[in-house]
């Protein structure tokens, strides 16, 4: 939710004039000197800036010839190659596993950790062609897949440095993340150890980020089972898993009517946050691609306006994000598409 002041946002993507936090995580990058540095940075803090003004600097030293991203989505190559290219440096976000070859113009690349799972192969020949820094956006998605972790592994052992960032410490877990150093918590969970830590309460204070205030909203729900046995629960209280999945699913349900009151309270907030931020955007994250549909028709009976629906299966879920990003329309329903990493300044 926005807050009554709202922050300058630093340049999209650029590696110009640092915030105090990405300043002191390049001097420590530099100064411990380590192959291998995790950084963990609150989401929206600027790690793409930072991430690239790591590598910009490796190359003017002579360090590194090649760049390589690894990114958890799709849209995200074509957002980190954009903002490379305002950093001066040339990604290819099209290098598939079909045709692995880089032109000469491109100082790397932009991959998928899914990319790489189905053939490490091909990315370690990537990186060991040449002294490459390989920046593993969102890292803790190695973890997804034991066959996952596997395949960065094998894929880039051979890189000369590699940075890996992620928007909160995590733990092993069944699946430790390649490239990662662990220790035991207070709890003796093996829990991650970053190099730089820069957390939700320091940059709220800097300014760097917006409050986050979640409404509650509750609702007292009842469904049939298919064996026609009739159940209640209220939304928020103490009950078993089964019967919370249950009533969650009744109250998404969006031929019901929690839903279509959550979203007309939800459209009326935003209208009062347009007051004083007329493009402002709203989001809709919907469990399915049906319930998206349903939910966006909704919202234009609501609205009167159609909202930009974004499915993960549809070749234009890209530019229908680009596009939302630049115009102003009310709302955004998406399925997966519009995750951590995904930048939609007028979605802050």
């Amino acid at each position: 939710m926005l807050s009554p002041s709202y922050p300058q946002r630093a340049p999209r993507g650029t590696a110009g004039a640092l915030r105090a936090w990405q300043q002191e995580a390049l001097d420590q990058f530099f100064a411990v000197d380590k192959r291998n540095f995790l950084v963990a940075a609150t989401p929206g803090a600027g790690k793409t800036t930072f991430a690239l003004t790591v590598a910009r600097e490796l190359r003017q030293r002579g360090d590194i010839d090649r760049i390589v991203v690894v990114c958890p989505t799709e849209h995200l190559k074509t957002q980190w190659a954009d903002a490379a290219s305002r950093a001066s440096i040339r990604l290819d976000p099209a290098f598939s596993n079909g045709s692995p070859y880089l032109a000469r113009h491109y100082h790397g690349a932009v991959v998928t950790y899914a990319q790489v799972a189905v053939k490490s192969s091909v990315h370690r020949k990537l990186v060991a062609d040449a002294r490459t820094l390989v920046i593993l956006d969102e890292v803790h998605h190695g973890g997804d897949a034991l066959s996952w972790g596997d395949a960065i592994r094998d894929a880039y052992q051979p890189a000369t440095r590699r940075l890996l960032l992620s928007g909160t410490p995590f733990r092993s877990d069944d699946a430790p993340i390649p490239f990662v150093d662990y220790a035991p918590d207070e709890q003796g969970v093996r829990t991650s150890i970053t190099d730089y830590d820069y957390g939700y309460g320091r940059a709220l204070e800097d300014g760097v980020v917006r409050p986050v205030l979640f409404h509650v909203y509750s609702g007292h729900m009842k469904w049939r089972t298919k064996m026609g046995d009739e159940f209640e629960a209220h939304l928020g209280q103490d009950n078993t898993k089964d019967i919370t999945s249950q009533a969650w699913r009744t109250a998404l349900d969006p031929e019901g009517d929690w839903m279509p009151a959550v979203l007309k309270s939800a459209d009326q907030r935003l209208t009062e946050i347009r007051n004083h931020v007329p493009d402002a955007g709203g989001l809709v994250i919907a469990t399915d691609q049906t319930n998206a549909r349903a939910y966006a028709e909704i919202l234009r009976i609501l609205t009167g306006q159609r909202p930009t629906i974004v499915l993960s299966d549809e070749s234009e879920s890209s530019k229908r994000i680009e596009q939302f990003s630049q115009n102003s329309s009310r709302w955004m329903v998406a399925v997966r598409m519009v995750s951590e990493g995904v930048d939609v300044p007028r979605l802050a």
